[in-house]
């Protein structure tokens, strides 16, 4: 037996092959365009993912024998994007992104309506579903009118897969219409954003068979027999189930363009006061918490480009011996910021540069500051009461040793690096096709990768980045009082 995990990415899908102990066959990948026509904007072609899924899939059946034995199919996909089609099932405009920033005003009116906050567990952020149809019915009220179904990315491929509309609670847990902690549609949290029940998929557990791969489908891939196609999962869903965090205590820090703190729970505690994303996991009665930094690794590249240095030019030249905080402080706000402020106008800023400041004092700051932010959703997960002795540490940054250890003395608890091979979001969605294929427990299939090393926190440094935080932290409502 042989399953698929599909990783539906902002700018490409990666397909990949596991046995039917989740060990890696084979993948293939494609990439696609964003769009931008306005500023703020961020759009989609749902077909281009159709085209980069058939032409990923094409490539394994011709290349990989096992691929005939195909037996289940998980999708994991990039959150909140809203796909609307009509009653026949046709697209009805471009799917408005996650990084969308256009129906600000429509994501404040929802935040501020009675229990929407409550109900969904989170504040109503911009890139969220439900204010991207407000604006719809705000600004294209014929294609509002003709809107029969809204379906987020990875469940418009489980639609292309099935024929059925169906989506998984991790990735529903996003659109601000899912009552969080009762796992189903809210007919308030609905009304709130004018839609319907009727214009919703069904529901089912990231987990569980949302249905099977439609003949047509099976007899173009060359597979005989059922092929059961998962409920799949939210990209952060998948990735945790890529790297095991099920449990409690479990969870990962990801230093991509923005950075992830994610915490899974065995309990649903919600606090949208502090910006975090409270989520369904893509497993039955589990949930995940995380904090998000808009500018992680994206701080280090803004530094590259503006010094003309590589990344890794800039990180080499600290050396491996952790230094204390340095004087100058950097505040990573280059795109607004997410965990803990909520805040889309605040801005980036260097504090305390002198004239005798280098380019290693640059990336310092730059480092400590990521490190900082980080600090900031870790501190609001401790306050929901999670436990988090490790975390996984995962992402382009992990490249740099010297940024773990500040991060691990920051956070005060050690970093796990994954050995080589594969624990991301495909991975993830390919264990989710086990499970609901074979009904196998998921936390039999969803092991932890191995660790190849452990980062530990500088205990002799750790009361000093503790006043260097304070410090950062202090520095926030004077930076927004002029942003």
């Amino acid at each position: 037996m042989t399953f698929l995990g599909i990783d539906l990415g902002t700018s490409g899908l990666r397909a990949l092959l596991v046995d039917g102990d989740g060990t890696p066959i084979a993948s293939s990948e494609r990439a696609y365009d964003v769009a931008h026509p306005h500023k703020g904007w961020s759009e989609q072609n749902p077909a281009d993912w159709i085209a980069a899924l058939e032409d990923a899939a094409a490539e394994l059946a011709a290349t990989q024998p096992r691929f005939s034995d195909l037996k289940g199919i998980g999708v994991a996909g990039h959150m909140h994007g809203a796909t609307l089609l009509d009653e026949a099932g046709n697209v009805l405009r471009p799917c408005i992104l996650w990084n969308d920033t256009r129906s600000h005003a429509q994501a404040a009116r929802l935040d501020a309506t009675a229990q929407v906050r409550a109900l969904s567990g989170n504040i109503v952020f911009p890139g969220f579903t439900a204010p991207k149809l407000e604006w719809v019915r705000a600004h294209e009220p014929e294609v509002f009118g003709k809107t029969a179904r809204v379906l987020l990315p990875a469940a418009y491929l489980n639609h292309y897969l099935t024929g059925d509309y169906v989506a998984d609670m991790s990735d529903s847990a996003g659109t601000s219409w899912l009552d969080v902690g009762a796992r189903d549609w809210s007919e308030a949290l609905l009304d709130a954003g004018h839609m319907r029940r009727d214009q919703m998929p069904r529901l089912v557990e990231g987990s569980q068979a949302a249905g099977t791969l439609r003949p047509e489908l099976a007899a173009k891939w060359g597979l005989s027999g059922t092929v059961t196609i998962a409920g799949g999962a939210g990209d952060n869903a998948a990735a945790a189930c890529g790297i095991g965090a099920l449990r409690e205590g479990q969870g990962f820090v990801s230093l991509g363009t923005s950075g992830v703190l994610l915490s899974a729970r065995d309990g649903y505690r919600p606090a949208p006061e502090t910006a975090l994303h409270t989520f369904c996991h893509a497993i039955p009665e589990r949930w995940y918490q995380m904090g998000v930094i808009l500018s992680a690794t994206d701080s280090l590249n803004w530094l590259s480009r503006i010094t003309g240095h590589k990344p890794a030019v800039l990180t080499s030249g600290l050396g491996d011996t952790l230094q204390a905080p340095g004087s100058l402080l950097f505040l990573p706000y280059l795109s607004g910021e997410r965990t803990p402020h909520n805040d889309a106008d605040i801005r980036g800023s260097f504090i305390g540069l002198t004239a005798g400041t280098t380019r290693d004092d640059l990336t310092r700051a730059v480092l400590e500051g990521v490190a900082f932010a980080l600090r900031d959703c870790f501190e609001a997960l401790k306050g929901t009461g999670a436990g988090i002795q490790q975390l996984t540490a995962i992402g382009g940054g992990t490249a740099s040793r010297y940024w773990l250890k500040v991060i691990a003395t920051v956070l005060g608890v050690p970093l796990a690096l994954p050995g080589g091979g594969e624990f991301g979001a495909a991975l993830g969605a390919a264990r989710l096709a086990v499970s609901a294929a074979t009904g196998a427990k998921p936390e039999s299939i969803m092991s932890t990768p191995q660790i190849r090393d452990i980062i530990e926190p500088d205990a002799g440094s750790g009361s000093a980045f503790d006043e260097a935080y304070g410090t950062f932290r202090a520095a926030y409502p004077a930076i927004k009082s002029i942003a």
